[in-house]
């Protein structure tokens, strides 16, 4: 798997993240939606996650996925505050994605990423997947959909910013729920 989309989809985030932090000012997330940190303690748990399941499945280990712990309020406010704010959260996101480029890219072979994970996904309350997954497909997912979803939720925050046009239909502070599905459907099949 060539880890260059995946690499590409960090360092965009990444860069809206700086937008964020370099703007004078930046508009309130609208109720239910998530600050700038909250998007980025979010991204680092679904970074860590997805590292755990590559890490397992090349280990030989029995790994889910479940992307719950991810979207408890409770659980991204403790990271903020592990990490140290916002500077410290991009960094541990910038080595997070350093590590799954390296995991995920040429080490894995094609028998490794067609293995199938049990997976949980949610967003708003709503569950997306249900059943396994392939490791192939948790990537692509973040690569293609996560990661530039939450890159476009990050620009919003920027004053004047627009906002995406399906941020209602996401799960707490994202813009990628109504598109996730679909798009995992088409992945694992």
């Amino acid at each position: 798997m060539d880890p260059t989309p995946l690499r590409e989809a960090y360092r965009a985030f990444l860069d809206a993240a700086r937008t964020v932090a370099a703007s004078p000012t930046t508009t309130v997330p609208p109720p239910g939606e998530w600050n700038t940190d909250q998007i980025l303690a979010h991204v680092s748990l679904v970074s860590a996650a997805t590292i755990t399941a590559v890490s397992s499945t090349a280990s030989g280990g029995v790994t889910t996925y479940d992307n719950r712990l991810a979207l408890d309020t409770w659980t991204l406010d403790r990271v903020i505050a592990l990490a140290g704010g916002t500077t410290g959260l991009r960094e541990r996101v910038r080595h997070q994605a350093e590590a799954l480029c390296a995991l995920s890219g040429p080490t894995l072979s094609d028998t490794e990423l067609d293995t199938p994970l049990p997976a949980l996904l949610l967003s708003h309350d709503t569950v997306l997947v249900n059943g396994p997954v392939p490791l192939r497909t948790l990537i692509t997912g973040l690569t293609e959909v996560e990661l530039p979803g939450h890159r476009a939720q990050l620009l919003a925050l920027v004053a004047g910013g627009e906002r995406p046009v399906d941020a209602s239909a996401a799960c707490p502070g994202s813009t990628h729920a109504s598109k996730y599905r679909p798009d995992m459907d088409k992945l694992a099949g």
